[in-house]
């Protein structure tokens, strides 16, 4: 009988966030495509007072039904209520207030008994999903995915709170080797933490054919950078503007929404290089692939990344990349048929990279051979040896 799955996280994509935590539903249907798994999901999001819809984070969630079905699989989208600028510290507890009932009522009218709760993101998800573990007498999962280990254990509160949560997990998932390295380094032991990278959908990113053609529909005339992300400082596509002055010949898009826009339009002017930035909005997930095969080479030059997806998606699309030198980025670009690591984080390290690798690239069908490396199988099969681990464990301790 497959695994009964209750995967409870808030990065899930909804009707009004269709490209919100894609990589955590891909995950999951590659997972139930080995037929080894099912269940539902449980994703809460946010309610914010009118104030807060200000926010276009937060008020993209307004669109959200009760009950969707994506791809076969149920989702739940409860309520939780988030406090502007006071909420860090109080989210697990408000999460898990406003989620208990329901999935209480989901374990109970279950024809099928779940196994395990399947939790994404540490903070505050995998508090909350710990709790609620405990609650309901069901093991615990927990998937790392980067700032939830890298930046809210910066603080007091959620520092505690993240400990609990991985204390009380009984298996501790991250999607790199650097994210499992500042897990230990909380003081989690070593032999409860394994890494299952994320895999790319080598069916939906795969390169356009009449590249060419592509190119022309999209007004491209030279050689093309593009960056793929949230417009928020931490995807630092102020480098990637900056590094246009040294390289005169290139144009640069970028795919994204967020606060950062008018700041980004206003260094493109300053910059005298507004000319050669388009900025595309919002692009849906399954429209990338084009701009993926369309551009020369991608540019990541994010502070901090869990397993950035972008990457592989790109390559799979037969697009080399250029990437920041953090943790993370190493382990998915290897060879130079991937691309390079920038020798720093700037609009230097832009420039020398971009120029390096244009100066002998490599022929597409080899970075797409690269990225084909990269399929879900292995992370599938990872994830089923690690819930099989922890239900031997439960299932020992009862006997």
């Amino acid at each position: 009988m497959p695994l009964r799955l209750l995967t409870y996280t808030t990065l899930y994509p909804h009707a009004g966030a269709p490209n919100h935590g894609v990589f955590v539903e891909n995950r999951l249907r590659f997972l139930r495509a080995t037929g080894a798994a099912d269940g539902l999901v449980v994703a809460p999001v946010p309610w914010v007072p009118p104030f807060g819809t200000l926010n276009p984070a937060w008020s993209a969630h307004a669109g959200a039904r009760p009950i969707e079905e994506r791809h076969g699989i149920t989702i739940h989208h409860p309520r939780f209520p988030v406090i502007p600028r006071f909420g860090m510290n109080l989210a697990p507890r408000l999460m898990y207030r406003a989620t208990a009932g329901l999935v209480g009522r989901l374990i109970r009218e279950a024809a099928v008994p779940f196994d395990l709760i399947d939790a994404h993101y540490g903070y505050p998800d995998g508090v909350a999903a710990a709790w609620l573990g405990k609650r309901f007498g069901l093991p615990v999962v927990i998937t790392v995915r980067g700032s939830d280990v890298t930046e809210y254990p910066n603080f007091p509160v959620p520092r505690r709170l993240v400990l609990e949560g991985f204390a009380a997990a009984d298996a501790i998932i991250t999607v790199s080797g650097g994210l499992r390295d500042a897990v230990i380094a909380l003081g989690v032991p070593a032999d409860k933490v394994t890494v299952l990278r994320n895999g790319v959908d080598l069916q939906a990113f795969q390169p356009v054919p009449d590249r060419d053609g592509l190119r022309a529909a999209l007004g491209l005339t030279g050689p093309t950078l593009l960056s793929v992300g949230h417009l928020i400082p931490r995807k630092a596509h102020d480098l990637v503007i900056g590094a246009l002055p040294g390289l005169p010949d290139w144009r640069l898009l970028i795919a994204g929404t967020g606060p950062e826009r008018a700041a980004l339009e206003r260094l493109a002017d300053r910059l005298n290089v507004a000319d050669r930035v388009r900025f595309l909005g919002q692009v849906p997930h399954k429209e990338l692939s084009r701009l993926y095969t369309a551009a020369d080479m991608l540019v990541l030059a994010s502070e901090r990344e869990g397993w950035a997806n972008v990457l592989l998606e790109s390559m799979a699309c037969g697009t080399p990349v250029l990437a920041s030198p953090i943790p993370g980025n190493p382990e998915v670009v290897q060879e130079r048929a991937a691309g390079l690591i920038m020798h720093e984080r700037s609009a230097d390290g832009v420039v020398r990279a971009a120029r390096d690798l244009a100066s002998a690239p490599p022929a597409r069908s080899e970075t797409r051979a690269y990225a084909e490396r990269f399929s879900w199988d292995a992370t599938s099969q990872g994830q089923l040896d690690v819930f099989r681990a922890v239900l031997a464990r439960r299932h020992g301790d009862r006997r």
